[in-house]
């Protein structure tokens, strides 16, 4: 039987390089994280589109 372990700690937003790749958790309501990983185009174009978003 696998042990269970409570969803705490998810910490900060984090980005960091790694490899070829950057990879960014994003924390999530209700507990966990949201993993992804893109290369510098899509960073790019994540970055322009964050950017155009009214605040």
């Amino acid at each position: 039987m696998a042990a269970m372990k409570p969803r705490t700690g998810d910490g900060p937003l984090e980005v960091e390089r790694e490899g070829r790749g950057i990879v960014v958790r994003i924390p999530v309501d209700g507990g966990g994280r949201l993993v992804l990983e893109l290369n510098d185009e899509e960073v790019s174009n994540l970055k322009d589109a964050l950017a155009a978003v009214e605040r």
